[in-house]
């Protein structure tokens, strides 16, 4: 349509779809459909959200008319025997009702009371004349018309596949179809071919391609992603349960060849990806390379599919999710290697970009979120690939990679989703025996890293390195990962009985966040802290019992902080509240902030509005070992407040964003992953093959429970009776017996130094202990709870969503305006501009620049202003 009064004539008939009702489905007019429009913006511009909403609200049989009249020209081109022949049988058409499906479908799921006739439209059987009977009533001569009329053939109709069904069948055939997507079948060959697109994984040579064939697999692949995109209005409390019709067809074929052509094609193409090869400053003008726009429909679309658990169905068997299961069935090691380089070299552009002087250049890569999911769910469905990796010592890349992008993005409210799934991915390759071995590696490279992820004069291991960025990560975070500190500290529960020669630094770090969580403001806060505590003290315990002479240092610093132990032992609601004014009055008398580590005073969980106001008396213990300044939140009561009320999906790189943008906030319970308790190896390896750490199927009794102990106002009060419900279990058996028969053997003056000596480290290490046995080597792992999944889901859909807005730069994005319900979409303030800092968000001078050099047509196509958006903003991405 490149006249205007062609565009003129289409828009026209878009006005004649809500105006005019019940118009014939036998009319011409429903051809102009795919007749008329020339691109994806034609229809994606001329066909706005408005003419969507007035047709479906008052011309709804028009709207139906319009979905049956597009699928069955989709359908008739798919059968035509000269398909993809430009005149009798165009692709341009196929294509044309691919975008008019992908441009109306979420009009319809947005509104709830539509989901009955949007069920009998797609999803009802259907019934057709068979050919026989098409046959039978053809009228070949005269005269004899009458007596067909009267003859009524047996088996006159049959029944066919639902119109949903059909649909998905035929674009996963067209991903495969001569001359559409892949290269002309030679004559008498079929047209659909089921080849993989790329070398890797199933593959060792790649099928010849061109733009176009790029082009069109986009197309079809938005359109798939479209149809399962009805999760996004869904909340993520029913999605789940209820679950999406179109994702549980595709993930229940159990078509081997299609399952497998679909899954490799997509991997492969992901995996292929290479960012640097396309980095040009400011890189958000690549993004219509039509090969960087296939990368990120094949990875979304690839993550669809492997993340999404099929429903539950009373009283039969859950089907199986064929992708997600041949997934886990990869198991040559040239594959893993294909996997883990391809990941590496897209998660590794940050960090390898640190030295560029320009903005755009060091650009995180777009797609970064969700390789990191890639790699989650790889290492949870395929225990062949966690081994290989850790047994490869790949495991360290990763490590460093995950604490590269939670340490970078943990103080970014619209990327903490990115920094959980970090945690529990850490915590996924902590439950396997050698990678707390392997951890005992000394790290070399620490200079060569950027600097958000850098320690200063570090030396030692990757254990080392592990434990003081999770220190970090706790300390530094103002509070805001409150729902991830139980999968930190399951990482170091997890790897605590395999490190050795653990550095005095980091023997440091360990006792400074003990003396933390043991602190009175801390233990009262909530109900729920004193579980944190638990769980380090069951860390610092199999330090003790399984490597006690590799670890000296370690003993020191027990050691030096030989009162704050057994100020715990002796520890009472009275003296701890006692404490707690007593420190602050401190802090009021001499007018001192709160300490770096607490956020504030609204959310710490050691405000004095937090702590009980009675005045008590002094427990002798506690006044000899007063309260450190050195505190912190976690999970305190106000931590529900409506910027934390759920993970935050992030999706794309601060780089590559107007200066305001909307952000997508999750609108899913904390509920995140929670937490086991310590299972032994020998219990982990009774559980039945394919569940366990990782299974996803499980009942609603995972769901949050009310929080008890709280008053009427909501404020957790402690009690007697609460704390003689934990406190005397806690594990300072251990702990307590070391100090007991060392402080006898050390002498007091050797404990003042910062740094022991030769001799008091031989001491520690030669000493024969009695009393403390090794305990069994516990697991801590994580299950899926309804909400968890919800949680998951939401943040796999939040960076579709703000993913799309960025490929449709100058369209129009697929879901924008639409009522989504898994996430909420925000507004932010406009930022200022921030050229002079490498890490910046392209922002109001450098859209200014980027508009410009836009104009010299570098993105190969002009660029219509974005319509259909009341703000004309993108949403913020997390890389």
């Amino acid at each position: 349509m490149g006249a205007s009064d062609s565009k003129l004539v289409f828009k026209k008939g878009i006005f004649r779809l809500s105006e005019e009702r019940h118009i014939p489905p036998a009319d011409a007019y429903w051809a102009s459909f795919w007749e008329l429009p020339e691109s994806a913006e034609d229809i994606f511009s001329l066909f706005a959200p408005a003419d969507v909403r007035r047709t479906r609200d008052d011309a709804l049989e028009n709207l139906e008319s319009l979905i049956l009249a597009v699928t069955s020209r989709l359908f008739e081109l798919r059968h035509h025997p000269s398909f993809p022949d430009p005149e009798l049988a165009p692709d341009r058409e196929a294509l044309n009702c691919v975008r008019v499906l992908t441009r109306i479908l979420p009009f319809i799921y947005e509104k709830e009371s539509l989901q009955q006739w949007e069920e009998k439209l797609f999803w009802s059987p259907r019934r057709r004349r068979t050919r026989q009977s098409t046959l039978a009533n053809e009228v070949l001569f005269d005269g004899v018309q009458d007596a067909q009329q009267t003859r009524s053939p047996a088996g006159e109709f049959e029944e066919i596949k639902p119109l949903a069904e059909e649909l998905i069948d035929t674009l996963l055939d067209f991903l495969f179809f001569s001359a559409l997507t892949v290269p002309k079948a030679p004559p008498g060959k079929p047209k659909v071919t089921y080849a993989i697109w790329q070398s890797g994984v199933g593959c060792n040579t790649a099928i010849p391609t061109t733009k176009e064939h790029e082009s069109n697999r986009c197309e079809i692949l938005r359109l798939l992603l479209t149809l399962a995109s009805q999760s996004m209005y869904l909340s993520p409390s029913v999605l789940p349960q209820q679950g999406i019709k179109a994702l549980t067809y595709i993930c229940t074929n159990s078509d081997k060849q299609v399952v497998l052509s679909v899954l490799c094609s997509l991997l492969n193409t992901t995996l292929k990806y290479n960012p640097a090869s396309w980095r040009v400053p400011y890189n958000a003008l690549v993004f219509k390379d039509p090969k960087e726009i296939l990368v990120t429909y094949s990875l979304q679309f690839l993550l669809a599919t492997l993340l999404y658990p099929i429903p539950e169905q009373p009283g039969a068997a859950t089907p199986k999710n064929y992708y997600r299961h041949f997934l886990g069935r990869l198991h040559r090691p040239q594959d893993f290697q294909f996997v883990v380089d391809g990941m590496t070299r897209i998660l590794n552009q940050p960090l390898q970009a640190n030295s560029s002087y320009l903005p755009g250049t060091q650009s995180s890569v777009r797609c970064a979120p969700e390789i990191i999911m890639l790699f989650w769910e790889i290492t949870q469905c395929n225990k062949r690939f966690r081994s290989f990796i850790i047994d490869t010592e790949r495991a360290h890349d990763f490590v460093i990679l995950m604490l590269f992008y939670a340490l970078e993005y943990k103080a970014d409210a619209s990327k903490q989703g990115v920094v959980r799934m970090c945690a529990f991915l850490l915590q996924t390759l902590s439950v396997e025996k050698n990678f707390g071995i392997n951890l005992n590696k000394s790290f070399e490279a620490q200079d060569t890293l950027p600097t958000a992820i850098r320690i200063a004069g570090f030396r030692g291991t990757y254990g080392d390195f592990l434990l003081q960025s999770i220190y970090t990560l706790i300390t530094t975070s103002q509070g805001k990962l409150t729902a991830i500190y139980p999968a930190l500290l399951a990482v170091i529960n997890n790897i605590a009985a395999y490190l050795e020669g653990l550095s005095g630094p980091t023997c440091s770090k360990i006792t400074q966040l003990f003396n933390s969580m043991s602190s009175p403001s801390f233990l009262l806060a909530n109900e729920t802290n004193h579980v944190l505590l638990r769980s380090l003290l069951e860390a610092i315990n199999a330090i003790v019992e399984h490597q006690y002479s590799k670890n000296p240092q370690f003993i020191y610093a027990i050691l030096k902080n030989k009162k704050r132990f057994e100020a715990l032992r002796s520890l009472t609601l009275e003296s701890g509240q006692e404490e707690i004014e007593r420190r602050n009055r401190r802090r009021k008398d001499s007018g001192a902030s709160h300490d770096p580590l607490e956020p504030n005073s609204t959310r710490s969980s050691v405000d004095s509005t937090r702590s009980p106001t009675a005045q008590v008396s002094r427990a002798p213990t506690l006044a000899n070992v007063p309260e450190e300044d050195g505190t912190f939140a976690i999970g305190d009561d106000e931590d529900d407040s409506d910027d934390e009320a759920g993970p935050t999906p992030a999706a794309s790189s601060p780089r590559e964003q107007p200066s305001a943008a909307s952000s997508v906030v999750s609108a899913a319970n904390e509920d995140v992953p929670r937490q086991l308790q310590g299972m032994s190896e020998k219990a982990r390896g009774k559980l039945p093959a394919g569940t366990g750490n990782f299974s996803r199927q499980n009942s609603t009794t995972s769901l949050s429970s009310p929080v008890a102990g709280q008053s009427q106002s909501g404020l957790f009060e402690p009690s007697v009776q609460w704390m003689d419900s934990w406190l005397p279990e806690l594990p300072l058996h251990t702990t307590l017996t070391v100090l007991q028969q060392l402080s006898a053997l050390i002498p007091r003056p050797a404990l003042s130094a910062d740094t022991p000596s030769a001799a008091t480290l031989g001491k520690i290490r030669d000493a024969q202990l009695v009393g403390v046995e090794p305990s069994p080597i516990r697991v801590h792992s994580f299950e899926w709870s309804p909400l968890a999944l919800g949680w998951y889901e939401s943040l796999l859909w939040g960076f579709i969503f703000a993913s799309e807005m960025q490929v449709a730069k100058g369209t129009v994005g697929v879901w924008n305006t639409t009522q989504i319900k898994l996430f909420r979409v925000q507004e932010t303030a406009p930022q200022g501009p921030t050229l002079t800092s490498p890490r910046g968000a392209v922002d109001a001078v450098g859209s200014n620049i980027v508009s410009r050099i836009g104009a010299i047509n570098l993105r190969g196509v002009g660029a219509p202003s974005l319509s259909g958006n009341g703000s004309g903003q993108a949403p913020a991405r997390g890389a």
